[in-house]
């Protein structure tokens, strides 16, 4: 009986294991488009660090994080950093617009449920993806992060060969 059970254990996380590496594959060869028009892809930003932030207007977690992502953006665009907030599960373009407004979101804002088809779509809101500045995925976070997770982040990170 515990035998059955740990083997159907490890089939179930090696299963897990598949869906992320499929989903950072994906990840990895994104188009979006931003509110105020401006094409995104993944090769445009080698050379910067990418923070790609998926949230959505109902989610707590989500707001709670939100003012850390833009003082974080506010403070290190200038330092080959990037960071892209990739609305999901929203009423309106409108709605996400205003929501934006009233958050003093800097970054640009991407309609996620427009993009389906060009975008994975994460199990959990928030989601982050981390793309080092060689083009690879680098991380990828369930939860919220905040501004000194992200800062110490990239000062852990392997520099650049």
């Amino acid at each position: 009986m515990k035998h059955n059970i740990y083997k159907q254990w490890i089939i179930g996380m090696l299963a897990l294991l598949w869906v992320n590496s499929l989903l950072a594959e994906l990840s990895a060869s994104w188009v979006m488009q931003d509110t105020a028009g401006k094409t995104h892809q993944l090769s445009q930003y080698k050379g910067k660090w990418l923070v790609v932030n998926y949230w959505a207007p109902w989610c707590s977690p989500c707001l709670e994080e939100m003012p850390e992502l833009v003082a974080f953006y506010d403070e290190h665009r200038h330092q080959n950093v990037v960071v892209l907030g990739v609305a999901v599960q929203y009423r309106s373009e409108k709605s996400v617009r205003d929501f934006a407004e009233d958050m003093l979101i800097s970054y640009p804002v991407i309609l996620g449920d427009a993009q389906k088809k060009a975008l994975p779509q994460p199990e959990v809101l928030p989601t982050t993806y981390i793309y080092h500045p060689d083009g690879r995925l680098y991380k990828l976070k369930r939860g919220a992060v905040s501004k000194l997770w992200l800062e110490q982040l990239l000062k852990d990170a392997a520099p650049l060969p």
